[in-house]
């Protein structure tokens, strides 16, 4: 496994569902607060509001996106409303910190989230600090994963060279555009996916990565 990812310089990692595991259940809350926002823009039933959430993630990479495509929301008060939720359903985790502290090189955080809420997440998981830097939907003028776009905004704000770039990532599609760019790309995930553009998959990050350095 070492010999796959010694040329990786630049380790670039999603947030939710990957830097913690699913069991901690904080995406729920995000989810929750996002129909309740469609509820009160729309102004339709919950039903229709979460059926809405889904199909807009799953045609526009984001329920945002669909959002912005279909009604036109201003993205800022979204993201400020949705990502007000509990932190400390997250617990740290100094294993997972030491073996991301060994990676030789740059580590980034990229999400489809804020980055501010990033930073939150990062505080209470006990990674704060560990990161050079932190990339949210926002740098990429609000473009998702998994459009190419957003990829080569944020990429390139961070000047990484795809060829010596891993990307660790829960949903497999947003490994799509990374692997045609050049990156390795890792599967965090219980559930594997096939799919040709991943070359690893795994249900522990932290134990894939002291794969990676033994």
């Amino acid at each position: 496994m070492k010999e796959a990812f010694s040329h990786i310089r630049t380790w670039v990692f999603d947030l939710d569902n990957t830097l913690y595991p699913p069991h901690m259940r904080l995406f729920d809350q995000i989810e929750d607060r996002m129909v309740a926002y469609v509820m009160a823009i729309l102004g339709v039933e919950r039903a229709e509001a979460d059926k809405l959430r889904r199909e807009y993630w799953h045609a526009h990479g984001t329920t945002l996106a669909g959002l912005m495509a279909e009604h036109d929301i201003d993205p800022e008060p979204f993201m400020v409303d949705v990502h007000d939720i509990d932190f400390t359903v997250l617990a740290p985790d100094p294993t997972l910190r030491a073996r991301i502290e060994q990676l030789p090189g740059r580590k980034i955080v990229y999400t489809n989230g804020s980055a501010p809420y990033a930073e939150n997440v990062l505080q209470a998981r006990g990674l704060s600090g560990l990161f050079d830097a932190t990339y949210g939907v926002e740098h990429a003028l609000y473009r998702p994963k998994p459009e190419a776009a957003a990829f080569e905004r944020v990429f390139g704000l961070d000047g990484l060279e795809a060829a010596s770039a891993a990307m660790f990532e829960d949903e497999g599609r947003n490994l799509e555009v990374p692997h045609a760019m050049g990156l390795r790309t890792v599967h965090v995930s219980t559930v594997p996916d096939p799919m040709p553009y991943i070359h690893h998959h795994t249900d522990d990050l932290s134990g894939f990565l002291a794969q990676v350095l033994d």
